[in-house]
Formats: structure tokens, C-alpha cells, sequence
């Protein structure tokens, strides 16, 4: 007998963590999202090193897709796998979406929108910021390439984007950076791409542009 493959669409709760901003005054928001096998906390520790991150009420969303660290039996998260994956990115825009809505909704927040991944987290922060119902004004990106179908139209909706990148990144390669620079420029966005001087991490230079960029944005 043949063997039949179906979906269904289930609720499931989602894991995020809020920082707000230190004045207690109306913040704009930074929206975090960790690499493969991260907890949301790794990418908070990232964002909170940004010179100027505590004028932002910082959210850092945690992936869906829950397992154990094998070392250390630490629970870890990765945001997809390529096992359905077009209904995955679906589930995760809409659970993006509902945790940037429910973070407005329980903290005073400026109009201003910035998210920030590193690896893994780069794909789902582009996602996001292209498929969210609030207005996202840059992305911050460290490691990790543009989504390949995203449409010119859909990177349209960033405006700004800083793109680090380690010399030594044997997975995002030269080749892959200056291919996301030429898409986002050829889709009206205004692009800065930073080499620095390391492999596959967010290092030093990445916390500077990324300090610049906050600092111009809000």
C-alpha cells in the first residue's frame, strides 16, 4: 500500500525575551534572532552589547523547533529544516509577527523597527522584516545570506541594511555577500557591507556597525 503525506496546521507556543529600555519612555524596538542550535538568550547577550541598545526595548524570539544540546543537555532551537519547509517559514513570519504586536502592545514603543540575526537568524530576520504587518526600518545581519526567494518587491519594504561578514566565513563566502549586496541595492535599499578581519561569528566589528547603524536609525 502506498504511503500518504499530509500536513496540519496546530497552535504551539513560541519563547521570547524582553529587555526595555532603560528611560521607560516610548522605545523603538530591536528584534533579535539567534544561529542554529541558540537559545533566544545567546542573541539578547549579542544585542545588549550594541553601544546605545538601551535606548531600544530589545526582543530576542526564540525558534520554534526545540531540542537538547547533546553536551550539555541545554535547550537549544533552530527555525527550520527543509522538511516543509514553505508551510515553516509561513508559521514563522506569523509567529513573529504576533510577538513583535504583543511586545508593542505591553511596552511604550516608538514608531522605529530594526532586526537583528546572526547565521540562521539572518534568513528569518530578512523574512520577517519583508513579511510582518509592522513597518521594519533596517536589518542587521552578521553571517548569514538574504533569503533566495525573496522577491525585489519584498526587500522593497527594508529600507536600511549593515551585512557583516568574517574574511575567514568558509559558510557565508565572499561570493554569497556580494551577491546580497547587488539583490538589496538593486531593490532600492540602502546597503553597508562590513568585512572584518574573523570566521563565522559576531565579533567586535560587528557590534560597531551595528552600534552606527542603531545610532542613525532611531
Amino acid at each position: 500500500m502506498p504511503t500518504i503525506e499530509r500536513t496540519i496546521a496546530t497552535a504551539t507556543h513560541g519563547r521570547y525575551l524582553v529587555v526595555p529600555a532603560e528611560s521607560g519612555a516610548a522605545a523603538p524596538l530591536l528584534v533579535g534572532f539567534h544561529g542554529y542550535a541558540e537559545a533566544a538568550e545567546a542573541q539578547l547577550h549579542r544585542l545588549l552589547a550594541i553601544p546605545g541598545a538601551g535606548r531600544w526595548t530589545i526582543v530576542c524570539v526564540q525558534g520554534l523547533h526545540r531540542f537538547y544540546q547533546r553536551r550539555t543537555d541545554e535547550v537549544i532551537a533552530s527555525w527550520m529544516t527543509r522538511q516543509d519547509r514553505e508551510l515553516a517559514i509561513a508559521d514563522n513570519v506569523a509567529y513573529v509577527d504576533a510577538v513583535v504586536a504583543a511586545a508593542a502592545r505591553e511596552w511604550r514603543t516608538a514608531p522605529r523597527t530594526v532586526f537583528a540575526g546572526f547565521s540562521q537568524g539572518v534568513a528569518m530576520a530578512f523574512r520577517a522584516a519583508c513579511g510582518v504587518s509592522r513597518r521594519v526600518d533596517g536589518v542587521i545581519a552578521a553571517g548569514g545570506d538574504v533569503p533566495p526567494e525573496l522577491e525585489p518587491e519584498a526587500l522593497a519594504r527594508v529600507k536600511r541594511v549593515v551585512i557583516c561578514r568574517g574574511r575567514r566565513d568558509e559558510w557565508y563566502t565572499a561570493e554569497k555577500l556580494a551577491d546580497d549586496v547587488r539583490r538589496l541595492r538593486a531593490a532600492g535599499v540602502d546597503v553597508r557591507d562590513v568585512e572584518f578581519e574573523g570566521g563565522h561569528e559576531w565579533s567586535s566589528p560587528v557590534v560597531d556597525a551595528a552600534g552606527e547603524f542603531l545610532a542613525a536609525t532611531a
